[in-house]
């Protein structure tokens, strides 16, 4: 319960954080010098809070992914979604359609009744050695084959598509290296987590994430690009935390309404990508009438 409660504080921090930095990325006149651009948001209090939110809901997801399973505290950064959409109505005054808030219902209720069917147990702390190394070979493969059939493809639906569910992948390997490396943390202090492997191997591939993001939200519409940010996460983490940590969900008849829910999610994110008012609060689409510096600002963060 306390890693769900976690995980929960992380995709609220997260959402807001963007939600502060996509609003300061507006208010700044556009520059085709990226330091320029950067020097201007660093003066803009909403850019501040929004890094002050982004770096609190890593934190949060690090003591998320220490008290509990991958499979379980993933799939809930989906509620980053519905939540950037609420932060966001308050921020920019967008009215929030009937559609919309039927979306967020379909979310919250999906995910709710896959969690509680799937409910992945056991697992272990530590992945074994020898399992790291092919296991980041083939994350990295897919990874990167994404992102060049992406990069190939021209602005539109298979491009931003192709580009989000390569940082969704890079975002799920993200985590469980964070797992492990909060795991040594427990037993070895502060001195055996700057020492481990898997605090730099975390930090290299969420860097790489953020930059795939950056290009897929460049690439072509939100309806392409988050519902393959949003669900390839959880999905990915879901199997990395099943085959890399033990974590045992539900067998038998409780696939039934673990399948349920989990097409009630996919609704709730595919319908909820489509509507207005979240581009609006998301990307400011059709708001400020400025879209380079809103590019340039999804590249720098």
């Amino acid at each position: 319960m306390l890693a769900i409660v976690f995980a929960v504080l992380a995709a609220g921090s997260n959402a807001w954080g963007t939600v502060l930095q996509r609003r300061a990325a507006g208010s700044v006149p556009a520059s085709r010098s990226p330091l320029r651009l950067l020097a201007g948001l660093l003066h803009r209090p909403a850019w501040l809070g929004g890094i002050l939110g982004v770096t609190l809901s890593a934190l949060f997801q690090a003591l998320a992914l220490n008290a509990g399973s991958l499979a379980t505290v993933q799939p809930v950064f989906i509620l980053e979604l519905p939540m950037a959409l609420l932060f966001g109505s308050f921020v920019f005054r967008v009215q929030v359609s009937g559609k919309a808030w039927w979306c967020v219902l379909c979310i919250f209720a999906g995910l709710a009744v896959f969690l509680f069917s799937a409910a992945p147990t056991g697992g272990r702390d530590q992945v074994p050695g020898p399992w790291w190394p092919p296991t980041i070979a083939v994350v990295a493969a897919v990874e990167a084959a994404l992102a060049l059939l992406g990069l190939r493809r021209p602005p539109g639906l298979a491009r931003a598509a192709c580009l989000a569910a390569a940082a969704a992948i890079g975002n799920a390997l993200t985590a469980a290296l964070v797992k492990s490396a909060m795991d040594v943390l427990s037993r070895d202090g502060a001195a055996g987590f700057l020492l481990a492997w898997q605090t730099y191997g975390f930090a290299v591939a969420g860097s790489l994430s953020i930059v795939l993001l950056g290009y897929a939200m460049q690439g072509g519409p939100l309806i392409a690009s988050q519902p393959a940010l949003t669900l390839g996460d959880a999905a990915v983490s879901f199997v990395l935390g099943v085959t890399l940590y033990a974590e045992s969900p539900r067998q038998g008849l409780w696939l039934v309404p673990a399948l349920a829910g989990l097409a009630l999610l996919a609704y709730g994110v595919f319908t909820l990508s489509r509507t207005r008012c979240l581009a609006k609060c998301v990307n400011q689409e059709e708001r400020d009438g400025d879209q380079e510096v809103g590019q340039r600002a999804a590249a720098l963060m």
